[in-house]
């Protein structure tokens, strides 16, 4: 069983003379860990403070890779994604201030080619780094307590796990999808170029 799972694996990996080394991918996902942590920590807030949020905006996370292929299974990158969310804050149902929360994160990853042929392509991600956060606030209250603009600044840990992602297209310019947990998204798709 262990000679035929290596054959078929090794049979997998005889892939049509097919043999890029770089490769460059933009994306555009959905719910990435830094848009979760801010939706919980907002309404946990409004829970304990019994604030109101509205008008919910989320951009991205769009995100940008490169990754070298180190041998035809495995290719060694980073990843930056960027996102934004922004929401109104409310008291006794009036706008009181807004708060724009903007993540820049970067992680170096690996990618793991399961299937790589000319025009399709099956393949695992890795990837593990940190989140600048730049969180600010808005005051709109004109209150005399509470005049002055909140902002706050760090870094955080943060990661993204691509279960199963798949490329299809031509040799060089390709479209994908992947399914994940992580900073890019639970869902993600977008355009890469192979060279």
């Amino acid at each position: 069983m262990l000679v035929a799972a290596l054959m078929a694996t090794t049979s997998m990996f005889a892939q049509d003379g097919y043999d890029t080394k770089h490769e460059v991918s933009v994306s555009y996902g959905y719910y990435g860990t830094s848009q979760f942590i801010d939706d919980f920590g907002s309404s946990l807030g409004n829970a304990i403070m019994g604030n109101e949020t509205s008008d919910e905006k989320y951009v991205g996370p769009i995100s940008a890779e490169y990754f070298y292929h180190v041998s035809r299974v495995i290719g060694v990158g980073g990843i930056f994604v960027y996102s934004q969310v922004s929401q109104d804050e409310l008291s006794s149902g009036k706008v009181v201030g807004t708060s724009t929360d903007k993540y820049y994160t970067l992680m170096p990853a690996v990618k793991f080619n399961w299937l790589r042929k000319k025009h399709f392509g099956l393949y695992s991600k890795v990837g593990v780094g940190a989140t600048y956060y730049d969180w600010g606030y808005e005051n709109k209250s004109g209150t005399s307590n509470n005049t002055s603009d909140d902002d706050d600044t760090g870094f955080n840990f943060n990661w993204q796990l691509s279960f199963l992602g798949a490329e299809f297209g031509g040799e060089t310019l390709r479209g994908f999808v992947e399914l994940a947990f992580g900073e890019q998204g639970v869902v993600m798709g977008g355009i890469r170029c192979k060279f």
